[in-house]
Parts: structure tokens; C-alpha cells; sequence
């Protein structure tokens, strides 16, 4: 399984790939959303690839890549580039095989990742804005240093060990009529699709991608891959430029159907899932979900929403959870004027408590030079119970003149 030629992914070595992994890579559970199934009007399972080890799919197809090296090629270590989720599953990967890995990550990568993969065992070296730029990084590396480059996508063994997750989602769902799958790349997609079509046919197919970077459906109306110049989008594991040789090729002959989703849909896929499931998800996780609710009546069930990664970094959950519920109407921004005068503040905070809106943030200005003599200028952040509350809020300050600006 150690080929590099561009060819498809078989069954047998998906099927060689999961007894290579027994051990090393969990089972992840199957979980049923009630929220989503009612949304769909049929069953919906959750994959929770968040739970695996290194938290993502990725160490399934990193292991299976290096245990097919040579001792030769062993020898000379792996090097890998990432933002995250690849970089922590090669240095597992290459920890558990008793090969030397480095791994190469952008600048600003979180904090957490990169301690993550230096406590599985990596050397990491930052370099690099982007992770192109990165991963230009790593390659010359490998020609000078003789290691082997694990590719986070592009290489029929990689596909081999993500498609093990089509093989749990068949065990574990025999009924699944849909599987949807987030798309960066296209290894997991691809993985499972050689899958899961193998042994049911019938069963659909469904890519995601993040709109702002989404290079899939012009690549699949093109023929042949085709690159998105600066893809812009808060799901970093799905934010890859130009699609793999290998996968395209079997995503364009097995996937069904590849669609989109915008940042709104992404943080509200998020937050539902943290307040209904009770899994911490990244955003490129959570692009299945985000389809589901932005078209729920196209998805035949049973569904399996495949959840690929839980790496999301504290401060970006926040920023996150916070576009999620502006996004669900449940946080709501606004910038009014009122009169500056003893108790101003304390009325208007009661016109807001009568309306049941809970105040999170306020900022008070009384001196600026677009201000009246007699004006002071209020910005408010506050938490409501969805779009209909939030236009409650707006009417209640409008009925009590004050002016609410945009």
C-alpha cells in the first residue's frame, strides 16, 4: 500500500487498513440527535471522529501511510505540515511506530496545537503565514534531509486509513441511506466513499465545503482540480485551496452531491451541537451538521453526519459561540442614543429588563465630538431568545423613543 501512483482506493485495502489500525485507532460512537432527526424527519446519527485520538480522523490515514513505509524510508524520519489536526496525528502516528516525525505549522497556529504535537512527540518547526507556505516548508525539508513527506490528503494509503470510517458507519448503521462528510482535501470523503459504495451503492453520498473555500464544485465542473485563490473561511480543517489528485478523482466518480455552507451556518452548527449533543466540534466537524440544518428536507434517512474533528482553540470557541448566536438570533449588538442625564442609564436598563433581554455588555460615552451637548451614546450586547425576541427589543426601545442606530 505504499504506491504514489493516481489510482483508485480499493475495498481490500480499506478493509487491510482497519486490521492495521485495530488498536491504534478507537471505534468512535455512533450518536443519535433527536433535535436532527426531528429537523429531517428521519433518524440522524452522529460519527464522533471529535472523540478519536488526537481529536480528528487524521491518525487513521497517517498511521496506515507510515506503517507502509520501508525501513529505509523509517529511517529517515516523516516530516508534515498542518495547521492542527494532520500534525498531531502524524506525530502519534510516528510515535507509536518508533519513527523520528517534525512537523512544520504556520506561525500562528494555536498554542494548544502546537503543544499537543510536541507531547506526542514531534519536532515542530514554525514557519510561514499560511499553511502553503508551510507546507512548501516541509517539502524541501524532505528533499534535503532524505524524510518522507506524509501528505495530509493527497495518497491512496492516507484515503485507505480515513476510509475506515465508512466501514464503522456501515457496522454501526446498517440502515444509513445518506452519509455526509465535510471536504477539505477530499481524503475522508474520498476514504469513505470507496467505502461505504463498495458494499451499499445505494447509499448517498454528500460532500460539504466551507463557501469561502469551496474549490470542489468548480474542480468538479472543470474536470480536473482546480485552485481557489485566498479561501477564507473560520473552518480551518476544511481550508485547503485546491483539491487533492488522488481523492478528486474518486469524489468525482463516487461522491454524490457536494455542497456549501457560509460562516453563519458553520457557528450555528457549532453552538447546536455544544447545547444539544454535548460535543465540543471544530468548525470543519460541524460543516455536515450546518448542511443539514441549511437544507434539512434533502437529506434521506437514516443520516450519518460525520463529526471529523474537536480541535478548536479556546479563544476561537468564543468567537465562535458568539457569531453563533447572533446568528441564531440570540445575541443581539445595538448602539442607541439617549439623553445624558442622572438615571438615563437606569431607565433604559429597565425598559430592557421589562422585555426580559439580558444585558451581557455596556458601554457608556458621554464625550465625543459627534455627540450633543446634552447626548450620550450607549452600546449595549445583549442575550435574547431568538429573532422574534430580538425584534421585541427593538420595537420596546423604539416605543420608548429612544433612538436605536445602526
Amino acid at each position: 500500500m505504499s504506491g504514489t501512483s493516481v489510482s483508485a482506493v480499493s475495498l481490500d485495502e480499506v478493509r487491510e487498513a482497519q486490521k492495521m489500525l485495530s488498536g491504534v485507532a478507537r471505534t468512535t460512537v455512533l450518536e443519535g440527535s433527536r433535535f436532527l432527526s426531528g429537523l429531517v424527519g428521519a433518524p440522524v446519527h452522529l460519527k464522533c471522529e471529535n472523540l478519536q485520538r488526537t481529536g480528528s480522523f487524521k491518525v487513521r490515514g497517517a498511521y496506515v501511510r507510515i506503517a507502509g513505509l520501508s525501513e529505509q524510508e523509517r529511517a529517515a524520519g516523516v516530516v508534515a505540515a498542518s495547521a492542527g489536526n494532520h500534525a498531531q496525528g502524524v506525530a502519534l502516528a510516528a510515535a507509536l511506530l518508533g519513527v523520528r516525525s517534525t512537523v512544520f505549522m504556520p506561525e500562528g497556529a494555536p498554542l494548544p496545537k502546537v503543544a499537543a504535537t510536541r507531547e506526542y512527540g514531534a519536532e515542530v518547526r514554525l514557519y510561514g503565514q499560511i499553511v502553503d507556505e508551510t507546507m512548501r516548508a516541509a517539502q524541501e525539508y524532505a528533499r534535503a534531509t532524505g524524510a518522507v513527506f506524509i501528505h495530509p490528503f493527497d495518497h491512496p494509503d492516507v484515503i485507505a486509513g480515513q476510509g475506515t470510517v465508512g466501514l464503522e458507519i456501515l457496522e454501526q448503521c446498517p440502515e444509513v441511506r445518506t452519509v455526509v462528510v465535510g471536504i477539505g482535501g477530499g481524503g475522508l470523503a474520498a476514504g469513505i466513499a470507496v467505502a461505504v459504495k463498495a458494499l451499499r451503492p445505494d447509499v448517498r453520498i454528500v460532500g460539504v465545503q466551507a463557501a469561502g473555500a469551496a474549490a470542489y464544485p468548480p474542480s468538479l465542473a472543470a474536470g480536473h482540480p482546480v485552485s481557489v485563490e485566498a479561501p477564507a473561511t473560520m473552518a480551518d480543517g476544511i481550508k485547503v485551496g485546491r483539491p487533492g489528485e488522488v481523492p478528486f478523482r474518486i469524489v468525482e466518480e463516487l461522491v454524490d452531491e457536494v455542497r456549501t455552507v457560509s460562516e453563519d451556518e458553520l457557528s450555528s452548527a457549532l453552538l447546536l451541537l455544544l447545547e444539544r449533543a454535548k460535543l465540543v466540534v471544530e468548525p470543519a466537524g460541524a460543516s455536515p451538521v450546518a448542511a443539514l440544518l441549511s437544507d434539512p428536507g434533502a437529506f434521506e434517512g437514516p443520516v450519518v453526519a460525520v463529526l471529523s474533528g474537536g480541535n478548536v482553540d479556546p479563544l476561537l470557541m468564543q468567537r465562535i459561540l458568539r457569531h453563533g448566536m447572533a446568528a441564531a438570533g440570540r445575541y443581539l449588538s445595538l448602539r442607541l442614543r439617549l439623553t445624558d442625564r442622572p438615571g438615563a442609564l437606569a431607565a433604559l436598563l429597565e425598559v430592557l429588563s421589562e422585555v426580559d433581554a439580558n444585558v451581557l455588555d455596556v458601554s457608556h460615552v458621554r464625550t465625543d465630538p459627534r455627540l450633543g451637548l446634552t447626548e450620550a451614546e450607549v452600546e449595549l450586547h445583549l442575550e435574547t431568545k431568538g429573532p422574534e425576541h430580538c425584534a421585541e427589543v427593538g420595537s420596546a426601545l423604539r416605543d420608548a423613543g429612544y433612538l436605536v442606530m445602526d
